[in-house]
């Protein structure tokens, strides 16, 4: 675990400065974003290790190979960073500052609320095109409704695995579980895919980036759920719907905050999606709700994501005297 008494203090600093700085992009054109380079590290791996003649069991074995190298690499990294700058005032300024990179609080709002700004800037294909940033799923064939409740899911399954998983990792074990985490998620997003490329090799990373998420995706849907009331929900009903929904997702971990979304808003969440033309049987999240999502729904969809980032900033500063 970090030094104890520079540990939140380094999470803290961190969050106030992902908050008022987030991802400046005049930066990032002109250096490579580390989850770029972490990228470009699983997609050399991918090309040498992940052989399309080889049989399920070996691509499953590399791809384990490829995950250690992963976890290595960004463990060294972080220790070393960690190593050379962490004792002085100014060391940990500095390592919050790095850590805030990998925390994603004001990227997320601010690709969120283009989707809802587009619908009265640009209409529903304004809405479509925004949204295609934060998901997955075909724009074309979202409506109005699908378009807001894409927007949605994704503000809450983001601020999982984007924010409270990445500030998870670096409290309990710093700059070298914030890069871990990241290394881990990205593979996930990558090659976690269950297709005949990716359903072996792919396997560990999707696996473990599970496994990291348990712990974040609860956490994550109690501060969503404790946030309702900033959109007029409710948090017993909130979290009574993620305690009953959370486990029809297909997802182990995604379904906790956004169950606790759906909730806290009164809508129903998920449901059938069409994804790279195949259309998914999902099930709906609080069901019984309303299912036609609106733009405004976003709005109070990004208020409770932010008071989940204010509870969660809240949490770690009350943890702080206890060390």
């Amino acid at each position: 675990m970090l030094i104890a008494d520079h540990a939140l203090l380094i999470v803290l600093i961190a969050l106030a400065a992902d908050a008022l700085i987030g991802d400046p992009d005049w930066l990032w054109r002109r250096l490579p974003h580390p989850v770029v380079l972490i990228g470009a590290q699983i997609d050399w791996l991918d090309r040498h290790l992940n052989r399309d003649a080889w049989p399920a069991a070996r691509r499953k074995a590399a791809g384990i190979v490829a995950l250690l190298a992963l976890i290595v690499t960004a463990g060294a990294i972080g220790a070393v960073l960690q190593w050379l700058l962490l004792g002085s005032l100014i060391g940990t300024l500095l390592l919050g500052i790095l850590a805030s990179v990998l925390i994603a609080q004001r990227s997320l709002y601010q690709h969120v609320a283009k989707v809802r700004d587009a619908f009265a800037s640009g209409g529903l294909e304004g809405a479509r095109s925004a949204v295609t940033m934060i998901v997955g799923r075909d724009p074309a064939e979202l409506d109005q409704a699908g378009v807001s409740r894409a927007a949605i899911e994704s503000s809450a399954e983001n601020f999982s695995d984007g924010i409270v998983a990445p500030v998870f990792w670096l409290a309990l074990l710093g700059l070298p579980g914030l890069l871990i985490y990241k290394a881990v998620n990205t593979a996930d997003s990558m090659i976690g895919h269950r297709n005949a490329r990716f359903e072996a090799f792919g396997w560990a990373s999707a696996r473990f980036d599970d496994l990291l998420n348990l712990a974040p995706a609860r956490l994550s849907g109690v501060l969503l759920a404790l946030a309702a009331p900033l959109a007029g929900g409710s948090v017993s009903r909130a979290l009574q719907v993620m305690r009953r929904d959370a486990p029809k997702h297909r997802s182990p971990n995604a379904g906790w905050p956004e169950s606790a979304m759906a909730g806290a808003l009164d809508l129903a969440l998920a449901g059938p999606r069409v994804y790279g033309g195949q259309r998914v049987e999902d099930p709906f999240l609080n069901a019984e709700a309303r299912r036609e999502a609106t733009p405004d729904d976003i709005g109070r969809a990004l208020k409770v994501m932010l008071g989940g980032c204010g509870l969660q900033a809240i949490l770690y500063a009350a943890a702080w005297p206890l060390l």
